[in-house]
C-alpha cells in the first residue's frame, strides 16, 4: 500500500487475513484506504469510533444453494449470494450478476464499491450486491425462468423496498428481472418496487436501460470540459457490447464522437467508419449473437480474436465497459502513447491499479467506475422514487435528472480531491466524497 499511516496499513493487513483468496475485494479496499489517508489524519474520530473497521466488514452475507431443472429433466445446483454491505444512508442497493466467475469475493468487491458509488449520487441508497455462478448464455428462456424462480424463492426472505432493492448486472437483463420480480410478487403477495430495471409495463423507469452508458458519457463530458475539451470530433474506443457499452456508444455518438471499436468475450471489432449501432443492437439485444457477426454486414470492418487488442487502436477517449481488470498497465501505456486524453470506466474496476497509476502520472483524465458509471444506480433510485409515488416521469425529465446527478458527482469528486491537495485526481476525490457522507452517518448512529 502507498500509505504511511500505521492504522490503515494494519487495517489492510486485517482485511487480507480475514478474507483470503479474494483479490478483487482486496484491490477495491486498498484503493479506498489509500485515498483516505489525509482524511483520517485530519479527522481522527473516524479511527477512534471504529468507522473504517465497520466499513470494510459487510453488515450481512447471505449464501444459498439454487437448485433448478433444465429442459432435459436434469437437475443442477448453483450458488447464490447477496452481500448487504452498508445501509448507513439508505436501503441496500446494487445489482445481481449471473456469471460463472461469480464467487463471494467478487460480490464483496462489487458491494464495497457500491457503497461509495451510491453515496456519490446524493440519493438515499446504501451498498449491496448479489448474484450466482449461473451462466444464462446458451440456456432456453424456460431454463432461465426456472433458475430465476428458484433464486428468488430464497432471496425474497432478505429483501424488500425499504430493506434491499436489487437490480440487474452482467447476465441479468430485462428477461431475468421479469422472472425474478414475478416470483417475488408470487411469494410475497404484494406489488412493490423491490427490484429496479423492471419493464415499463410493470413499474420500470424510462432511461433506466440507457442510464449507465449515458451517465458514463455525461461524467466524461464534464471531465473533458474542465480541460476545454469535448466529445466533438473525438475518436472513441469502447470495450464490451452489453447494455453499458451499447448506450455509451449511442450517447458518445450523439455528443459528436466517433466510436470505432466494440468487443465481447470472443474478440473485438474495429470499424474506421464508426460503429453501426443499430446492427450491434440487433446482434446483441435481439439475436444474442457474437460480435464477430458484425463483419458479415460490414466487410470493410475488422474482427480480431481476443479482447486485449482493442486498446491498441488509436483513440482520443477510451471507455472500458466490459469487466473488471480488462485494461492493464501495458494497454494503458499504449493508449497514452497513441494520444488518448481521457479514460472513464463504464464497467466496475476495469482498469488494473497499475493502469490507473499510469494514467494519473501521464496527465490523462481518468474517471473511476464508482463515479463514472453511477448513472445506472442513480436512475434505479429514481425508479424507486417513482414506484413509491405510484407515478412516472417522462424520458426527458429522467434524462435531465440523470445529467444533473452526474454533474453533481463530477463536482463533488473534483472538489474533494482539491480540498486534500490532489486536484484532478478523481479516484481520490470520488473515494473521499463518497466516504464522508457514509462515515458521518455511521458516526451519528454510534456503535453499529
Amino acid at each position: 500500500m502507498n500509505v504511511k499511516n500505521e492504522y490503515l496499513l494494519g487495517l489492510m493487513e486485517r482485511v487480507e487475513r480475514r478474507n483470503p483468496a479474494e483479490p478483487e475485494f482486496h484491490q477495491a479496499v486498498r484503493e479506498v484506504l489509500e485515498s483516505l489517508e489525509p482524511v483520517v489524519e485530519a479527522h481522527p474520530a473516524y479511527v477512534k469510533e471504529g468507522v473504517l473497521e465497520s466499513l470494510v466488514e459487510p453488515e450481512r452475507i447471505i449464501k444459498f444453494r439454487v437448485p433448478w431443472e433444465d429442459d432435459q429433466g436434469n437437475y443442477h445446483v448453483n450458488r447464490g449470494f447477496r452481500v448487504q454491505f452498508n445501509s448507513a444512508i439508505g436501503p441496500y442497493k446494487g445489482g445481481l450478476r449471473f456469471h460463472p466467475s461469480v464467487y463471494e469475493g467478487i460480490i464483496k468487491f462489487l458491494g464495497f464499491e457500491q457503497i461509495f458509488k451510491n453515496s456519490l449520487t446524493g440519493l438515499p441508497i446504501g451498498g449491496g450486491k448479489g448474484g450466482a455462478d449461473f451462466d444464462p448464455k446458451g440456456k432456453s428462456d424456460a431454463e432461465v425462468m426456472r433458475f430465476c424462480q428458484s433464486f428468488m424463492t430464497e432471496l425474497c426472505k432478505y429483501i424488500g423496498p425499504d430493506t434491499d432493492v436489487p437490480a440487474g448486472d452482467i447476465g441479468v437483463g430485462g428477461r431475468e428481472i421479469g422472472y425474478l420480480f414475478g416470483q417475488y410478487k408470487r411469494m410475497s403477495n404484494e406489488f412493490t418496487g423491490v427490484l429496479t430495471g423492471k419493464g415499463l409495463t410493470y413499474g420500470g423507469s424510462l432511461v433506466r436501460t440507457e442510464a449507465t452508458g449515458y451517465g458514463l458519457c455525461y461524467f466524461t463530458q464534464n471531465m473533458l470540459e474542465a480541460k476545454g475539451k469535448s466529445f466533438d470530433g473525438a475518436t472513441v474506443c469502447l470495450s464490451g457490447s452489453g447494455n453499458v457499452a451499447i448506450y455509451a456508444c449511442e450517447k458518445a455518438t450523439q455528443l459528436g464522437g466517433k466510436v470505432v471499436t466494440m468487443s465481447d468475450s470472443s474478440g473485438y471489432i474495429y470499424d474506421k467508419n464508426g460503429i453501426d449501432l443499430p446492427l450491434v443492437k440487433q446482434l446483441k439485444e435481439v439475436e444474442r449473437k457474437r460480435i464477430s457477426e458484425y463483419v458479415k454486414a460490414h466487410p470493410e470492418a475488422e474482427y480480431h480474436e481476443g479482447c486485449a487488442g482493442v486498446w491498441n487502436v488509436p483513440c482520443t477517449i477510451a471507455l472500458p465497459c466490459a469487466t473488471q481488470n480488462e485494461l492493464n498497465e501495458a494497454a494503458a501505456k499504449t493508449l497514452i502513447a497513441n494520444g488518448c486524453i481521457a479514460v472513464a470506466e463504464g464497467a466496475n474496476m476495469p482498469c488494473t491499479p497499475e493502469a490507473v497509476t499510469a494514467f494519473l502520472l501521464s496527465g490523462v483524465q481518468f474517471g473511476p467506475a464508482k463515479a463514472a458509471n453511477a448513472g445506472g444506480v442513480a436512475t434505479s433510485a429514481l425508479e424507486m422514487s417513482q414506484n413509491s409515488m405510484r407515478y412516472s416521469w417522462t424520458f426527458e425529465e429522467v434524462d435531465e435528472k440523470l445529467k444533473d446527478i452526474m454533474k453533481g458527482i463530477y463536482t463533488s469528486s473534483a472538489e474533494a480531491a482539491a480540498e486534500f491537495g490532489m486536484e484532478g485526481n478523481y479516484v481520490a476525490g470520488a473515494n473521499i466524497a463518497g466516504f464522508r457522507k457514509v462515515a458521518d452517518s455511521m458516526l451519528a448512529y454510534g456503535l453499529v
